[in-house]
Parts: structure tokens; sequence; C-alpha cells
């Protein structure tokens, strides 16, 4: 299965500069706004679809392995974000177009997980803010197996990870996650695996 391709800001693309006036552009042209400088992330965006609020939080996964596209090395880890000047980089080679319209309705500061994915274990391994920059690393490593748990578990007895996009559309590369995904994944942290 293809994976998005990751180009760091200043190697082949854009500047970060141009990044925002792209963003500021299409904010515009959909009448929002992003609040910069802001420490926590807003409840709800809306997006172009009617005004329906598309999600504050997300999942967005990348390869931490090295694999071949086309010639090009798709493999970005955390620790290659991690290792970015200001340990920010652009996130693109989204083909996916509902994957695409998601990473479009984000704003700057909202939080998203950081997923490992297509290796020997797939699963969280960090926090980092839209536009991609790195926040922290994830307390502990919270596999694809534990979480599934959870959403089957959920499921049966409505739990927060019942509908879970990671279950329900699995092949999508950027996802968005519920205020109540985003804090009971969050929760995990403090918690033994299961």
């Amino acid at each position: 299965m293809p994976r998005p391709r990751k180009r760091l800001i200043g190697a082949t693309g854009p500047d970060k500069k141009e990044l925002s006036e792209k963003r500021t552009k299409t904010e515009n042209s959909e009448n929002t706004s992003a609040k910069l400088g802001s420490s926590s992330p807003q409840k709800t965006s809306t997006s172009k679809n009617g005004g329906k609020n598309v999600s504050s939080y997300w999942l967005m996964k990348s390869e931490p392995e090295s694999r071949l596209e086309k010639g090009v090395d798709v493999k970005f880890s955390i620790e290659d974000l991690k290792a970015q000047p200001k340990q920010i980089a652009c996130w693109d080679g989204v083909r996916n177009y509902q994957a695409r319209n998601f990473l479009r309705a984000m704003k700057l500061e909202e939080e998203a997980f950081f997923y490992h994915s297509n290796c020997k274990q797939p699963g969280i391994v960090g926090l980092m803010k839209v536009d991609v920059q790195f926040v922290r690393m994830m307390k502990r490593f919270i596999s694809l197996d534990e979480l599934k748990v959870y959403h089957q578990t959920h499921k049966a007895t409505g739990g927060p990870l019942k509908s879970m996009t990671l279950f329900t559309r699995q092949r999508l590369s950027v996802q968005p996650l519920t205020q109540e995904e985003f804090d009971f994944i969050l929760s995990l942290e403090e918690t033994e695996p299961s």
C-alpha cells in the first residue's frame, strides 16, 4: 500500500513563509482564520462542506523504515521530524483525496498523533502540531494491537474508540479524531500496555 512521501522544508519544496502564505490564502477563501500563537487547540473548525464541523485533533501516518517509491525513499519517522531545523517539516505526498481534504482542513496549532505505519510494530509514537512541528514523544509506545483491543471493547460498550477512523477507514494517512478519542489515547500513556 503506497504511503505519503514527506519533503523537508527548504530541501526541494516551499519554505515556511510560502507554506504560511498558502495556508492563509486557503483559510481566507473558506472564510476561516487560524489562531496563531494559541497554546490550546480549537475545539472545532469549519470546513468548506457547508459549515460541517471538522476535528481539531488528528492522527497522521508515516513510514519509519526505508522504502523506495518511484525512486524516492518515503521513510519519515518521528526521529526524522525531531532532527529537522526547529523540528518542523512539510507533510506532503498525500494522494488520497479524502486525506488531502483533511490535511487542508487542518489549522495551525491543532494537535496530531504521529503514527508509525507499514512497519513491524505500527502505533502512536508522539505528538506534533500542524503544520507539522514536533511537540514530544509519547511517554510510551501505544501499539495498533492495543488500540484494536480498546476499539473492539468500545464497540460493544460504547466507549470513546468505538468508531475511530483508524479502524473504519484504515487506509487514510491523515485522519480526524474526536476530542474524546484524542483524550482517551493520551490517557493511555499513564497506564501499562494491555
